[in-house]
């Protein structure tokens, strides 16, 4: 559960950073009001503590997924 978690949040971070690069609009400050608002602030360390999260999953062996 954490696993998909963390790399949900680093996919909102990764089009949150492909939209800065390619039209200069960061949207979790448009939507949040502005870069250091604390809810912005909140979202961009949730993103940065799931990257450091995910960083985990490179050292794991292939495991089967039981659903």
């Amino acid at each position: 559960m954490w696993n998909k978690i963390a790399l949900t949040l680093l996919i909102i971070g990764g089009i949150n950073w492909g939209l800065i690069g390619i039209f200069q609009f960061d949207l979790v400050a448009f939507l949040f009001g502005g870069m250091g608002s604390v809810i912005s602030r909140i979202v961009y360390t949730l993103v940065a503590a799931s990257a450091i999260w995910c960083i985990s999953l490179l050292f794991k062996e292939n495991e089967l997924v039981r659903e």
